[in-house]
Parts: C-alpha cells; structure tokens; sequence
C-alpha cells in the first residue's frame, strides 16, 4: 500500500482503495461524513475508520459470491450507507453501478436498460427496501434472476475475511449512466485514474484544505453527488454533510442553514437551486443565516443564468454571501465531472453578446443599445477555464475543423480526466471518444455535444448540438418524451410529433408539437389529448408539460427523409407559424393569495362536513400557484397529474400539506390519479384537525340557494359579471352567516369566483347537501 507522507499529500495515489486505507490508517477517528435525515437532524456518521471497516465487509461478502469483476446494481436510499456499498464495490473490485432510487410506482424500463446494458449479477440496498425491489423484480423475467443483498446486514466480522485485490489506476471504478434514451442507456466507464485525476483537477481551483467543510443535497447515484460530494472530501480529508435531496426540495432553505451552521465552506448545485432559494425563503428567514463562511459555490449542470447570480448574490448579500463566491462550471459524465471553472476568488465573468449573431453562431460583443433594443443582447456566464493537461478545442461539427475565434462551434475536450468510453458500445466510443481534427490531425478528443467559445481561454457555453433536453440540471431524450406523448392517446399520429423547451421568465419549460389524426380532427376534444399528455409525461418522465401544441395531419416540419426538425418546430413555435388547431397553454399566475391563513383555519374549525369545501378552495388555490398555472385553470375533479404534476411540485404539494395539516402522505399519491376534492378528503378522514367549539366556530349554513349556474350567470349583464364578485349574488344564492368578519367573507367568495363555473357549482351543491343533511 502507498505510504501518505501527510494528509493531503495525495499524488502517489493509484486507485480510491489505496486513499481511504491511508485515511482510516492516519486519520482512523476523523469524521468523514454525517447524514442529516431531514436536512436538519443528524442521523448518523461515519469516521474513515469506520468506513473502511464497512467497505471491507460488504467487499469481503462480495468476494465470497465470487463477483469479483463483475457489475453491482446500487439502489439506495438517501444515506451513508450507499457510500459504504460503493467502496465495498472497490474493495473487491466489483465494478458499481449507482441507479435512481426506485419508487414504488416507478416503472422499470429504465433500470431494465441499464441491467441488461451492464449485465449487473447482482442489486446491492438496504434492508429496509429489500423487499419493495425484490417484488417488483419479481415481476420482470430478467430481472428476477439477479442476486440481492442488504449490506447494512452483513456482519462486521466479515470484514477481517477481505483479501485486498489488485488494482492500478486503468482499473474501471465504476458506470456513469447518462440520462440519455431510456431505449439504449450508456455506461460511461471511469477508472480510478480518471477520478483521481479529476480531484486533483477539482482541487487546484477551488483549494480545499484539511479544514474545509462540504454540505451538499446533491443525490450519490448522480455524477456531481458522488464525485463532488462524496469523493472529493475523501480526497483532501475534510468532513461533509449530506441531506436527502427531497430535504431541500421541500425546504430550500434547509441547504442554508446547513452551510450555516456548520460554516462550510464548499456547496454547490444547479442554477435551479440557487433560483429555488431566492423565491422560496423570505427577508426574515434570511436574518437568520450566516454564509460568511461559504468561499466556494459551484454552479454546475444545466445552463447558467446571470440573472439567477446576481439575485441570489444579492438576497443573501446581508447574510454574508460575496458574488465572487460563485463558481460557474461546465462537465459532464464522459469526462468524469469537471471539465472547467471558474476559479475561487475570480468573480463571474458575465460577457455580453449580440443574440441576432449568435443564432447563426458567430460570436460579436454588444455595445450600449438603447433600452428598446435590449432584447437583442444575450449575456452569457463564462464557465471558467481548464486545469492542469485538460486541452479544450472548438471545432466546426460538420468539417472537424478549428473554428475562428468568433465562431461556435462543438467543444472537444482532451485529458487524463476523459473517461474509458462507453460499456461494450465499440462505435460509440469510437465515434464519441476518438475525434481528431481533420485539419491537424490532433487527438483524440472527446466530442461533447456541446455547443460554445473561448474568449481569453474562458469557456463560454451557448447550447447543445444534440437533441437533449435539459430542466433543472437533468437531462432527458426527446424521443423518449415523444414515445411517451404518443402512446398516451389514440388521436395523436405516430411518429408526427417534437418535445422542445422554450425560456419562459427565465426558466425552461417542456413544450410537446404533435400532429393529430385526420378522422380525429372534426371531433377533437382538446382538453382530453391534452390532459392524456400531461399525466403520460409525468408519470413517465415526472415533468410539467407548459405548452401542448396539436397540429393539421401533416404539417409538422420533416427533413427530406422524414425526419422530425425539433429546432423548426421550436421556431414555428415562437414565431407562430405552426399549423396548430388546437392548444393547451398553462396560463401564469395570477391573483396569488398571499396569505391563506384565513381560510385554512376557517376550513379546520368549522363542522367536519362543511370543512370539505373550505378546504378544496384552499387546495385549490394553493395548488394552483405551485403548479404556476391560473387557477381558473385549475378543475377540482381532474386528476392533478393531467396538470402536469412533475415529481419537483409534487414535492412541494407534500410539503404543503405537511406543514400545515400534519398529514404525511407518500409521494406516490401525488403521481397517481388524485384530484383535489379526494386529496382535501383524504385530509380530513386522516389528519388531526381542531374540534369546533361553539364560541368561535364559523357556521356555514344554506338559508336560500338556487343553483348558481351558468344560465343564472348569463341573465347578468356582462360588465356585471366580470366586475362584481360572487359577495354581490350571495343574497339570493347562498348566505354565510358565521363569526368571520366581513372582510374575510369577502375574500373566501372572491375566491369561490377564481374558480370554473363547473367547480362552483360542485361546491354549491356540496354545501346544499351538507344543509339537506342536517348539519
């Protein structure tokens, strides 16, 4: 084993095994990683000692099986135990396969690819989700035949039984799968060498010390959690906090009262993050926190806004947060993580550009334009520059040629970080990982697929030359979404359809373009292929569909050969030139209730029948904001999911709920085919609510209703009906005498009047049958 002179002496290191020998041998006390269980508590850690001794035994029981060499499906839930099945992996030279955590309605197309691609013998977890993977294992013949194993059972004796395996640094660490083609995922495959190479890149801009301390969200499966978050603490031996990504999710600002108090100074995550934290934390949450401590915020994995910076920078400004903290990056799997970034100290360079030139890939500085011109200028976020033998070149996709220096062109990258290539896919990696320019003959060189420049060796990102799409920080195939929508509903032609993302108020939204059948178009109902849409696509792919775009049979822009031309549809988008005839647009938000108080404790305190329509309105409305659509969009007997309910929303609607009723509620039901009305009675039969008392309870009750239908709504005259609320029509449609003051009566019926006149007349008639009732 390779002797440490001190602890950060890395540079004689070959393999991850050999560095946290040396840390368990020096530093065997020292804590390595502690787990927050939801993002505030501590749940458990872990000392280099420890881990070691863990990693021996799962490595020990893994030898015993014989599996040497062979492919581990890791599926762990948030925790430290992942890390520790992760270097058992390494100690037996076991090659890891991190996955997505599978859920329990989750359907198993995408782990069936990587298993069959991998050829994975056997599943590592915990025992805890044994039993949810094996059943639903069970279910698929190739699946079932898998050998699994719940290392938090595997005694800790067995780690003296562990016989250190021979390892160099070309020895294949583990598969990288990116979220590409569910159809026909690649293992991108890093040796030990590549990540080694990759901390010591990492280190050299961002100085960590033995003394640095990480906090991070960031999942383990994914590249920039596990090589970031995990492995580069290792690398220098200072300690780091974990959290469940869902922690953050619900609670942004849990993610900074970690770096607060623990005083870390090195977190990072996608720009998403950063945005979430500025809309999701108020000026008196932010009083609370000190960021003083925070010298190093990497800002990686999805497009980089300057406007996300410089809020962000300036929201938290008091709380001690320097703009020149932030550290725009740009990797991506294929070169194990980092490629570049800024370096720690240097503050963004922000280069303005003219967008006119850009869309035709040449590259020309904006001057001052006048303020109705301002459109026209696009600023991007420098991404840094490269480190130590990492070569960068930008080349013309189409002749392999140098571009000019005021040219885009593809970004082509060379270096000790570059990974092996893709598991067992021969062309691929050929074609990917063995570019050489045809006009010098240089390489080989990785081909990114990203689009972009040099200016003054910084690297500017300006897109993607592929056709993937990427929402917050996540990448996803088009024809996977486009297989997905085409399936959902039988009016939609095969093969005749685009998914592309447009900025919507700087954020990118889905939009799926899709020809509709020729006999279908007479009939066409609109609402129902597009409700089929949005729920196929979140429960497929857990994305919001903003736009639904149906076409005229035959009109979607095609290449000569049939081809779908996403880009020309994206066009015909913003340009409306698409043969549209029929369309479902999520409408913003608008009449946000900015306090629910009011009505949520109304919906508690009243009688239990007459809770149920309080409530759905406060649902209603709620829901409304966090899926950003208008509420009058918003029916309360249509399942959620056909509103676009992806798994980030979900995710706050449970929090949400959470909160403020104390009913805990698995994300599944969320994901499943609930509306509001059974979400708001589900809530009542299982949350613990207030009994009315009979000094303060608001009482409802029907004194005279007819019912408030749209032919009622017609006999008004129409600036009437627009401008006066529903308080206007209550004397002779439904009385609410209660101990409310008038104030708050008016605000619940101007409420009722966001709502459709479908749903309105569904809560009249429930508040009748609640009078007829009795109560």
């Amino acid at each position: 084993m390779t002797r440490m002179t001190s602890y950060s002496d890395n540079s004689n290191f070959s393999t991850l095994v050999e560095l946290l020998r040396c840390r368990a041998l020096l530093q065997p006390k020292k804590k390595a990683f502690t787990f927050l269980r939801d993002g505030e508590t501590e749940d458990a850690n872990v000392t280099y000692y420890e881990l070691d001794e863990q990693s021996r035994k799962i490595a020990a029981y893994l030898q015993f099986l014989n599996a040497s060499n062979e492919r581990a499906l890791l599926l762990y839930p948030p925790g430290l135990e992942f890390i520790a099945a992760f270097f058992g992996c390494l100690y037996a030279k076991v090659v890891a396969v991190p996955a997505y955590p599978l859920r329990r309605n989750q359907k198993l197309s995408r782990l069936q690819a990587i298993v069959r691609d991998a050829q994975a013998a056997v599943v590592l977890t915990t025992q805890s989700e044994l039993i949810n993977i094996k059943n639903r294992f069970a279910e698929e013949p190739d699946l079932v035949s898998m050998q699994f194993i719940a290392t938090d059972n595997i005694t800790d004796d067995l780690a003296l039984n562990w016989q250190e395996p021979t390892l160099c640094e070309n020895t294949l660490a583990f598969l990288q799968y990116t979220s590409g083609s569910t159809g026909t995922p690649k293992g991108v495959m890093v040796s030990h060498g590549n990540l080694l190479k990759n901390s010591e890149d990492l280190d050299l801009g961002w100085e960590h010390i033995s003394n640095s301390v990480m906090v991070t969200w960031l999942p383990t499966f994914h590249d920039m959690g596990l090589i970031y978050g995990v492995l580069q603490p290792l690398y220098k031996g200072f300690p780091c906090y974990l959290m469940p990504p869902l922690s953050f999710l619900q609670v942004p600002i849990r993610w900074l009262q970690a770096i607060s108090r623990y005083k870390a100074t090195h977190s990072g995550a996608p720009n998403f993050a950063y945005d979430l934290c500025v809309h999701k934390t108020t000026p008196e949450q932010r009083t609370t926190l000190n960021l003083s401590s925070w010298r190093m915020a990497l800002n990686g994995a999805e497009p980089i806004k300057e406007n996300v910076l410089m809020q962000f920078a300036e929201a938290f400004k008091p709380c001690g947060f320097d703009l020149a903290a932030f550290c725009p990056g740009y990797g991506l799997a294929e070169a194990t993580l980092k490629v570049t970034a800024v370096r720690k100290k240097d503050v963004p360079f922000f280069y303005k550009v003219q967008a006119k030139a850009l869309a035709q890939n040449q590259i020309v500085e904006a001057t001052e334009y006048p303020l109705e011109h301002q459109q026209k200028v696009q600023t991007l976020v420098g991404c840094g520059r490269s480190e130590i033998d990492t070569k960068i070149k930008i080349v013309n996709p189409k002749l392999l040629t140098t571009c000019a220096s005021n040219e885009v062109g593809e970004i082509w990258v060379s270096g000790l970080t570059v990974a092996q290539g893709y598991w067992w896919r021969t062309k691929e990696t050929e074609q990917t990982f063995q570019a050489y320019l045809a006009d010098t003959g240089e390489g080989p060189f990785l081909r990114t697929g990203d689009l972009g420049f040099l200016k003054d060796g910084e690297l500017f990102v300006t897109g993607r030359l592929k056709d993937v799409i990427i929402i917050r920080g996540r990448n996803y195939y088009p024809q996977d979404i486009e297989l997905t929508v085409e399936k959902s509903h039988t009016a939609l032609r095969a093969s005749c359809g685009a998914a592309f993302t447009v900025e919507v108020e700087g954020e990118e939204r889905l939009v799926i373009a899709y020809e509709i059948e020729r006999s279908y178009i007479r009939n066409l109902d609109v609402d129902e292929v597009a409700g089929a849409i949005r729920k196929a696509v979140s429960v497929e792919h857990e994305l919001q569909v903003y736009a639904i775009l149906l076409l005229k049979t035959a009109s979607i822009p095609k290449t000569s050969s049939g081809k779908i031309q996403r880009y020309a549809c994206r066009a015909g988008w913003i340009s409306n030139n698409l043969s549209v005839i029929g369309s479902s647009i999520l409408q913003p938000i608008e009449n946000c209730v900015e306090d629910n108080t009011i009505i949520r404790e109304t919906s508690l305190a009243t009688a239990k029948t007459q809770r149920q329509v309080l409530l759905e309105l406060d649902l209603h409305d709620q829901i409304a904001q966090i899926l950003e659509i208008a509420s009058t969009q918003l029916n309360l007997q249509q399942p959620l999911i056909t509103f676009g309910l992806d798994s980030f929303k979900a995710v706050e609607i449970k929090h949400y709920i959470e909160a403020n009723f104390g009913l805990v509620l698995p994300m599944e039901a969320f994901l499943e085919d609930i509306n509001i009305t059974q979400l708001a009675t589900l809530i009542l039969s299982e949350a613990i609510l207030p009994s009315p008392t009979p000094s303060s309870t608001p009482v409802v009750t029907i004194q005279k209703i007819t019912e408030f239908n749209s032919r009622e709504k017609q006999q008004l005259p129409e600036d009437t009906a627009r401008s006066q609320n529903c308080n206007q029509y209550q004397d002779n449609q439904v009385n609410i005498t209660n101990t409310i003051d008038q104030e708050n009566v008016e605000q619940l019926l101007t409420r009722l009047e966001q709502l459709s006149q479908q749903d309105v007349d569904f809560l009249l008639n429930q508040l009748l049958e609640v009078q007829e009732a009795g109560e």
